[in-house]
């Protein structure tokens, strides 16, 4: 499972034109799931969401997480952060899980999620054709690959 982790002033999803979801101070979190990610992978990612400390506190250093700061999650699915590049020019995503192994995962996610932050998160619609708009803030992005926890 990997995540791109953005802290955000404003985010928002579109779809078939019309805003979707949206959120301000907060994190919008691009989420790509393997078809190997399991629910330890789930939890491990969704504990180190919420306990990430990437929002100033008031000496202008981050050391706040997102429950610190009251802020909000705007979750968009996304295949494409399992391309691979090795051959060639076009993209594979062979390890990206097809969508009757990603959609229940993902749904586990946003529950696990919600829960770890005692509050509803905002999301995209899983295989939409999805506009994303964002204000990153900082600008802040944190990748985490819960095949690789540094």
């Amino acid at each position: 499972m990997r995540a791109v982790i953005q802290r955000v002033s404003q985010a928002s999803v579109a779809i078939n034109g019309k805003i979707h979801d949206s959120v301000n101070q907060g994190l919008l979190v691009l989420l790509g799931i393997e078809e190997s990610d399991t629910f330890e992978d789930i939890e491990w990612l969704c504990g180190k969401i919420s306990r990430l400390r990437i929002f100033n506190d008031k000496d202008e250093v981050m050391n706040l997480s997102i429950t610190d700061v009251d802020g909000d999650v705007l979750l968009i699915s996304q295949f494409t952060l399992h391309a691979s590049t090795k051959k060639g020019n076009r993209p594979s995503y062979i390890k990206a899980a097809k969508p009757e192994r990603a959609i229940p995962i993902y749904e586990k996610f946003i529950f696990q999620l919600e829960k770890e932050l005692a509050k509803p998160i905002k999301s995209g619609i899983f295989g939409a054709d999805m506009k994303v708009s964002l204000i990153n803030d900082g600008p802040v992005t944190i990748i985490i690959d819960t095949k690789n926890k540094e």
